[in-house]
């Protein structure tokens, strides 16, 4: 698309050379980044434009599984694709596993240390997916927006009406031109027999004038 506007990523990661390092990545890809070292430090900004939370799991800098709960639980968050990076291995008994399990497309678990390659793989997988459900959802709108229009419109006969008006009007010129030029032709006929008719008695006049003495 013409002017395509920019993927938002909100990027959470306590680590701020980590956190500057993927945004660079991320920037350099043609994406937006937001940076926050925590949930609490978010700047302000219009979180309904946000596309993508990447997140930073880790429980020595106090941002541990229940950061992703709270993401969760928001209601502009909740919808969004999730990327979380983590240090340590989720708990088999936490309720963010719940999570997990049940929207496997929507969050996506990277382990640390992670291959940025992989990180950012991770990242447009999601983004594609998010945008293809936009799409889904646009087309449906659109859709559901025509049928709705078709059964509240009756078919008019006015587009028929206002075609003949304009055919008649076409019509009508047509037939004046070919009238005028009718009348132009007898004009220019009439013209031209008059001049010719009137030329032998201009001449027979002439000839008397000059010679009076002939008999005509």
């Amino acid at each position: 698309m013409s002017q395509e506007k920019k993927p938002i990523i909100l990027l959470i990661e306590a680590d701020q050379s980590l956190r500057r390092l993927i945004s660079l990545g991320l920037q350099q890809r043609g994406l937006y980044v937001i940076e926050a070292s925590s949930l609490a430090s978010i700047p302000a900004f219009d979180i309904q434009q946000l596309t993508l939370l990447v997140l930073d799991i880790d429980s020595n800098t106090g941002t541990n599984w229940s950061l992703l709960e709270r993401v969760q639980s928001h209601p502009h968050f909740a919808p969004l694709p999730v990327v979380a990076l983590a240090w340590d291995n989720r708990p088999s008994d936490h309720p963010s596993d719940k999570i997990i399990a049940v929207a496997p497309t929507h969050i996506t678990y990277l382990p640390k240390p992670f291959d940025a390659r992989i990180l950012f793989k991770a990242i447009s997988r999601q983004l594609a997916a998010q945008a293809a459900k936009e799409a889904a959802i646009e087309a449906r709108a659109e859709a559901a927006l025509l049928a709705t229009y078709k059964s509240h419109t009756a078919p008019s006969i006015w587009p028929v009406i206002t075609a003949a008006g304009l055919l008649l009007i076409v019509i009508g010129l047509l037939l004046q031109m070919v009238i005028a030029m009718v009348g132009f032709l007898v004009v220019i006929a009439a013209l031209l027999l008059w001049t010719l008719g009137a030329k032998p008695e201009t001449e027979k006049i002439s000839t008397v004038l000059l010679h009076p003495g002939v008999n005509t």
